[in-house]
């Protein structure tokens, strides 16, 4: 077997990652979630330069491969282990509603939502989702608000009040399963865009897994909005995310969120 030079496993690398970076949203969004620098990543891509042994890790973790992208094509060695949603006893079943949801039924970019909060159904919950795609599939992120952990008890720290979720397309809707970091709670999700003049508006309902109780709610009307990348909209709903009263929130909300009508 031939020793491949150092140059050639750069190049192969560079290869491997360019065709990696495909599946993200951009290169910049990528290197912040990587924890690496703009400038050095460029350099791993053209193959000027070779990752640390901890950087090449966190790669392959991000991108689900192993350390042979630094010595064959990703064509030779596949993506990495199988999805769990193409398994055979379920692909038929799952992994179509993942792979239909396409830009054009539900775009990437940042959602403000609002719901009645399950525990004090006088307050309402604000927050603020980013919704992306890739590797074929589309997700969320978001954190809960401080005021809802402190009110469970949890912890306030960003690490226990990120959320994160699969989306997958319906008939007449889209469906969210999205949960908190090691399962700690997880919630169902329904949503369908609601007819209008800008379209950015869908309206359906959240369910928490939870055992059923004399006190607080289970399921929510939910409202989602669509911001996208506007910077002062996105800016505004960070600064009003958490508990507010029906009163705050405008009409159109109101009225999407039926209040005080029982939910069927």
């Amino acid at each position: 077997m031939t020793r491949p030079s150092p140059a050639e496993l750069r190049n192969t690398l560079g290869a491997n990652l360019r065709e990696l970076a495909k599946s993200t949203e951009s290169i910049s969004a990528l290197c912040r979630d990587l924890g690496i620098n703009r400038t050095q990543f460029n350099r791993y891509l053209s193959g000027e330069s070779f990752p640390r042994p901890d950087v090449l890790f966190r790669i392959c973790q991000y991108f689900n491969v192993d350390a042979r992208i630094i010595l064959e094509p990703l064509s030779s060695i596949g993506l990495g282990s199988k999805s769990l949603l193409s398994h055979p006893e379920i692909e038929d079943f799952l992994s179509g509603g993942v792979t239909q949801l396409q830009e054009t039924i539900f775009p990437a970019g940042f959602y403000r939502f609002v719901r009645r909060s399950f525990l004090d159904e006088t307050q309402f919950i604000q927050g603020l989702v980013y919704v992306y795609r890739k590797d074929g599939a589309t997700f969320l992120r978001g954190f809960e608000a401080r005021e809802a952990m402190a009110q469970q008890g949890l912890s306030a720290a960003p690490n226990s009040r990120e959320f994160r979720g699969l989306l997958m397309a319906q008939e007449g809707g889209i469906a969210g399963l999205v949960s908190r970091r090691n399962s700690l709670t997880t919630s169902f999700n329904f949503l369908a865009q609601v007819p209008s003049f800008q379209n950015n508006y869908w309206v359906g309902y959240t369910v928490r897994t939870v055992r059923e109780s004399g006190t607080g709610s289970r399921v929510a009307r939910l409202v989602y909005e669509f911001l996208g990348r506007n910077g002062s909209k996105v800016r505004k709903a960070a600064r009003s995310a958490g508990f507010c009263s029906a009163k705050d929130l405008v009409a159109y909300e109101q009225h999407q969120l039926r209040i005080g009508e029982p939910f069927y």
